[in-house]
């Protein structure tokens, strides 16, 4: 790890609010500057949707002399995922916490990352196993702080409350809040509507009451998921969609934060 200048953690408490898609975006968008070396590793170790999301389904990981070799999307943009180790992308890992704990391990040691500028690491949903043993293992390196991300009901912000209360506890910073799924603006009238009601106010409500950065909103775009099944990066696929500028912006703010953070340490 000590090649890695900036560590970004992207969390939540809640399964399908769009992690593993934020982690996606957030990789292409950092990679889009070609002077920039980027890593995404996926530690979700039971549902690993990284590799169809990048469009490397199907690749395996090779071993060198200097460890495993991440698989490359562009040449500044490396990925490492147990999906990579399946035999089928229909395989079930059924393992046990431990089995999960020394394989986040081997991740973080035995890969050959090189010299990177953003390691972005998408976590599974919760508090537990794979969130304690990545604080642990990067604990005696530096990390920028974690992303969280939430859709606007409150049945999902009640579960980010918790890990926004995780990150408390374990001494992790936290870079912002993303409200994923904001609104859908319809393609053809234009009209923007509630999918998700924000009946408490949704993210950015709570953010003020717990004293936490938000980041941003980014509207539900159908082509997001599709290129997501397809593989490819929706920011550079589909330019002019209002979420395209919504990710932007977001990835900006991270940007200043990590140069911010950078700046201070030294």
């Amino acid at each position: 790890m000590k090649g890695v200048k900036h560590k970004i953690l992207v969390l939540s408490g809640k399964g399908g609010v769009g992690k593993s898609t934020f982690s996606a975006q957030l990789a292409h968008g950092l990679a889009a500057d070609d002077t920039k070396q980027v890593a995404l590793l996926d530690i979700d170790i039971c549902g690993p949707s990284i590799p169809k999301m990048m469009g490397l389904e199907g690749e395996q990981v090779h071993q060198s002399g200097s460890g495993w070799s991440p698989v490359y999307v562009e040449e500044n943009l490396g990925v490492m995922s147990v999906g990579f180790l399946l035999s089928s992308p229909d395989d079930a890992v059924i393992w046990r916490g431990p089995k999960k704990n020394g394989l986040i391990k081997q991740f973080l040691r035995d890969v050959d990352w090189g010299e990177v500028d953003y390691l972005i690491v998408d976590t599974p949903p919760g508090t537990s196993d794979e969130h304690l043993s990545i604080m642990q293992y990067l604990g005696a390196t530096h990390i920028d702080g974690a992303v969280i991300i939430t859709t606007p009901q409150e049945v999902a912000l009640q579960d980010v409350r918790k890990e926004i209360n995780f990150c408390h506890k374990v001494k992790l910073p936290i870079i912002g809040v993303v409200e994923n799924m904001s609104g859908f603006i319809c393609p053809k009238c234009k009209n923007e509507s509630e999918i998700f009601p924000p009946t408490t106010g949704g993210a950015e409500t709570m953010c003020k009451n717990l004293n936490v950065s938000f980041l941003g909103k980014v509207p539900l775009d159908p082509q997001i998921g599709k290129s997501c099944d397809n593989g490819q990066s929706f920011l550079s696929e589909i330019p002019e969609s209002p979420a395209t500028s919504s990710y932007k912006n977001i990835i900006q703010r991270i940007q200043d934060y990590c140069g911010l953070h950078q700046s201070q340490e030294k």
